[in-house]
């Protein structure tokens, strides 16, 4: 039931945004009186589709109508992006037939080149407002929550101990910055191409060199900073033995002189200690005692803890609007970082390219709106960042060679359009491969 959740809410959002992306190419193109022949929700593939306003009879027979519209609309079998049939334009379709016939009013090769760049960039541009909006709800409906980075101490795993870090660090500044939000410490670490960080252990501030050549590392590494969370009790569980020796505020150091400094430490002493009793060590009210607590038996001496530090902030709508574009702003800049990491080899960022199945393991196995949404709007950013990238084939190679047109006054071929649209789909063949075995890769492992 998890796994069929995943894949509805990938496939829910993945349609939700490419359709939205094509819509803004439909906008600008019926702005311009530009024909568009098709709209496709997926790739109807060898002309196999699941719905067609022209060719699925018992749609034309409900609405027979729907045969004189200028635009077939429909839905492909393979659920792997979607286009905009644009009449006059060399795209995905790879018809040339229509290209050798005189250029008609209606065509998009008969517009001006600034009508041309709109109806090339409506996608994007469309892509990077449902963002705004749908982060501007968030704000809104939520608001925003974080852990302060300021005070909080890290719990590392293999890959930061060896880079330097210690359990109880607290960091303070990546080179000349300081890290505002908890959990963005490990994303902070690689794409701000940092040199040093500055922490503070114990009494002391130590500085750490960053390897650059373990950047590689730490974008493939899961959870380098958790966050170290102390054995402070909150408030003893309803029926709990005990209830009688434990009280809010002890913080537990050791259990039978095992020192336990932090709740993660504590956990694997605790399940080897299942089912028995054991003495704790306690700091008191600034003093330390020794307490005879019961373990039961998944490891568990039935207390909640203290939880940590969160700063919320709340918005009306009129607040909301400039906090939503300013997050959909540092979405956007960190989504170029790691684009910019994606483009050095060396940084081994080629690792973490995932397909489908990265982001389906990204949404929650239960339905949860504020996740779905949030996440509808990030892929909705990079899927406009990823398609100004100029590679024949995406948005960017449309616009790349339109802008070339217009600063040189002449126009491209439509024999090298074709040629060069085939090596887009080439390379863009080949990333898929790359993003689905990486993250076949990572299953097997």
């Amino acid at each position: 039931m998890a796994v069929l959740m995943k894949i509805l809410q990938v496939v829910l959002a993945l349609s939700i945004l490419i359709a939205f992306h094509e819509l803004g190419h439909f906008t600008f193109s019926k702005l311009f009186r530009i024909r568009v022949e098709k709209f496709y929700l997926f790739f109807d593939l060898g002309g196999k589709f699941l719905f067609s306003t022209k060719k699925s009879r018992w749609f034309t027979r409900l609405c027979p109508k729907a045969l004189d519209w200028e635009t077939e609309y429909g839905i492909g079998w393979l659920p792997l992006g979607g286009y905009c049939k644009i009449a006059g334009m060399i795209d995905e379709s790879m018809d040339l037939e229509s290209m050798k016939k005189e250029p008609r009013p209606w065509e998009l090769r008969s517009h001006p080149n600034w009508q041309k760049l709109l109806v090339m960039a409506g996608g994007v541009l469309f892509n990077f407002i449902l963002a705004i909006v749908v982060y501007i709800g968030i704000v809104d409906i939520w608001g925003q929550s974080f852990i302060p980075n300021k005070g909080s101490k890290i719990y590392v795993n293999a890959l930061a101990e060896e880079m330097g870090f210690r359990n109880g660090d607290e960091i303070l500044r990546f080179d000349d910055y300081a890290p505002e939000g908890f959990a963005s410490l490990q994303a902070d670490l690689a794409r701000r191409n940092v040199h040093k960080a500055t922490v503070l252990r114990g009494a002391d501030t130590v500085d750490i060199y960053i390897d650059r050549n373990m950047i590689g590392d730490v974008l493939n590494s899961e959870l380098m900073f958790d966050l170290a969370v102390p054995f402070e009790i909150d408030s003893v569980a309803a029926g709990s033995p005990n209830g009688a020796v434990l009280v809010h505020g002890d913080r537990i150091t050791a259990f039978d002189s095992v020192r336990v400094a932090y709740l993660q430490d504590a956990r694997p002493v605790l399940a080897g200690m299942a089912g028995s009793s054991v003495t704790a060590t306690v700091e008191r009210g600034g003093e330390t005692v020794a307490v005879p607590v019961e373990v039961d038996s998944l490891g568990r001496i039935g207390v909640y803890m203290k939880a940590p530090e969160i700063i919320r902030k709340e918005y009306n709508f009129w607040q909301a609007v400039p906090a939503g574009i300013k997050l959909t702003g540092d979405i956007l800049s960190g989504y170029l970082k790691d684009l910019r990491l994606l483009a050095t080899p060396s940084s081994g960022a080629y690792k973490s390219v995932g397909s489908f199945i990265a982001i389906g393991q990204v949404f929650p196995a239960a339905w949860d709106w504020y996740r779905f949404m949030y996440m509808l709007a990030l892929l909705s950013v990079m899927l406009g960042v990823m398609n100004l990238i100029p590679i024949p084939g995406l948005d960017g190679g449309h616009i790349l060679f339109i802008l070339v047109e217009m600063i040189s006054g002449r126009k491209p071929s439509d024999k090298f359009m074709a040629v060069m649209q085939g090596i887009g789909m080439i390379l863009l063949l080949a990333l898929m491969m790359l993003a689905f075995g990486n993250d076949i890769g990572r299953l097997m492992h």
